[in-house]
């Protein structure tokens, strides 16, 4: 199974990782939404994000614009990180990933 999370703003991919209100979250098996849910971050500060997110059993998460820092802690716990995800709908974006037809600037993958 994998879990995937993207940072959201009024339902949409937010552009800044770290200062996201709500993350969705979405369980996929055999290339099927099986759940998706929000949930509120802790607060902002170095590294606090993506071990919650590593905490929440995180495989993979969309970003638009996120920090050095925070791609190497999510990379160092098993997360792949697609940097440079175009905003659009959370549903969306996870129908892109699981078909394949996700367009981002950049990978740090670990398949």
């Amino acid at each position: 199974m994998k879990k995937l999370a993207m940072p959201l703003e009024n339902g949409f991919l937010a552009q800044h990782f770290g200062h996201s209100r709500e993350f969705a979250f979405f369980e996929i098996e055999d290339n099927k939404i099986k759940k998706e849910y929000r949930l509120e971050p802790p607060p902002h500060a170095e590294g606090t994000i993506p071990r919650w997110l590593a905490q929440n059993a995180v495989t993979d998460i969309l970003v638009g614009g996120i920090g050095p820092k925070a791609v190497e802690i999510l990379y160092n716990n098993g997360i792949n990180v697609y940097v440079g995800v175009a905003v659009d709908e959370a549903m969306n974006l996870a129908l892109d990933f699981i078909n394949g037809d996700l367009k981002f600037g950049q990978n740090y993958c670990h398949h």
